[in-house]
């Protein structure tokens, strides 16, 4: 593969206290390629990463956000894309929750991805042409790992604090199972620690909506100049529902028509909710790859802790005679049907299991999944009280306006 002229090699950073540049790449695996959990390897590879605030003198600021199925490393500037305000920029910031005042902030689009990071829309470097589905399956695992590798390269040996919704948390539970030695403080949310039948079930219509499109080409589009887009579109709006809740969507559209005062008695959107997600549909298209969608969703729904510790969720985070030592937050929302409130029970109830230092909160809103996205003032005092008790007791200097 040949390297973008703005990669940088994979060397530890001999200076890590000016903030790297805001954008950056990383070659990471060339001398070794990195170990995947389906059995393959994989590198070189790149990954394409974002950083907010200043690391301090001690390196022991710095806060990694994973992001959602179909984020980025755009976490709170502008994407480069459709121009709008970073996923996140609610959370991280300046004065936010996640202030970047004090925190320095790390985040990296998942291998697998298509914001810059290694996927299957780059070339294949023992062909030459884009890897499509000769791609490796990947896992969030693999996703977990391939962060590590990048931290090391910042010189970065702990994080203060790890944090990500829905995909992001599942990142963030496998970080403390994996790495706990390098995590002070997590915060999975919206999440849970393996996906559910009804999950996976979503996932199977989206990526069936996106293999049917004849223009999917067996997942060689791209080398036949083709794109799935009516498929992509589909999976999109699909997911994008369960995303939602009924009284969101009630609220937002109920059975409001679109631009006329009678049904047509046809197909066209006669609803606002059906021009809505149809909206949905083509914007996504022009952001995300859809043989990316194919691996990025099959990562979540290999995704199972306990299976991986003989069946015992409380063995995941059983490390050593005290438990695991990391600081744990989780967060669900009541109407979260997607990711509800029982699996992050199941979880809080398998730290308890081993005396972790756990915190649970539950939010009352309406907004469904996505409310971690949203504006929910409750969600974003959980989460500044939560880290400034953590930032108290790791000694760290207190906020700015304090």
């Amino acid at each position: 593969m040949s390297p973008d002229p703005s990669t940088v090699p994979s060397e530890p950073l001999l200076d890590a206290v000016p903030a790297p540049p805001a954008t950056q790449r990383v070659m990471i695996g060339a001398a070794s390629p990195m170990p995947l959990d389906g059995g393959d390897a994989l590198g070189p590879f790149t990954l394409a990463y974002r950083t907010y605030g200043r690391l301090s003198p001690d390196r022991s600021n710095a806060v990694l956000v994973c992001h959602a199925l179909t984020g980025d490393q755009y976490v709170a500037d502008h994407h480069p894309v459709t121009g709008k305000p970073g996923w996140w920029d609610t959370m991280v910031g300046p004065g936010r929750p996640i202030d970047t005042e004090r925190y320095f902030v790390v985040c990296a689009n998942v291998i697998g991805g298509c914001m810059g990071s290694t996927g299957p829309a780059d070339a294949d470097p023992r062909t030459g042409n884009p890897f499509g589905l000769s791609f490796p399956v990947i896992t969030v695992g693999d996703m977990v790992r391939a962060q590590a590798l990048l931290l090391d390269h910042l010189g970065i040996d702990q994080l203060f604090a790890v944090i990500g919704g829905s995909m992001g948390g599942m990142q963030v539970l496998q970080w403390a199972v994996a790495y706990p030695e390098r995590v002070f403080c997590a915060i999975p949310i919206a999440t849970a620690s393996r996906h559910s039948a009804q999950n996976i079930a979503f996932h199977e219509v989206g990526r069936q909506a996106i293999m049917a499109d004849p223009d999917w080409r067996g997942g060689a589009y791209l080398l036949e100049g083709t794109r799935p887009v009516r498929g992509l579109a589909v999976a999109r709006m699909a997911a994008h529902i369960t995303y939602l809740s009924e009284p969101a969507l009630h609220r937002k559209f109920g059975r409001n028509l679109q631009d006329r005062a009678r049904l047509s008695f046809g197909f066209d959107a006669d609803f606002q909710v059906e021009s809505y997600l149809r909206h949905q549909g083509s914007a996504f298209v022009d952001r995300f790859d859809a043989n990316s969608y194919l691996y990025i969703t099959r990562a979540m729904d290999y995704f199972d802790l306990a299976g991986e510790h003989g069946g015992h969720l409380a063995n995941a985070f059983r490390h050593g005679p005290k438990g695991t030592p990391v600081r744990f937050c989780l967060v669900s929302f009541t109407s979260d049907w997607l990711f509800p409130t029982s699996e992050s029970r199941t979880i809080v109830h398998a730290l308890n299991a081993v005396a972790a230092n756990v915190s649970f909160v539950e939010i009352e809103s309406d907004k469904g999944h996505d409310a971690f996205l949203l504006h929910e003032p409750a969600f974003w005092k959980v989460i500044r009280g939560f880290l400034d008790g953590c930032a108290e007791h790791r000694g760290l200097p207190p906020r700015a306006a304090e």
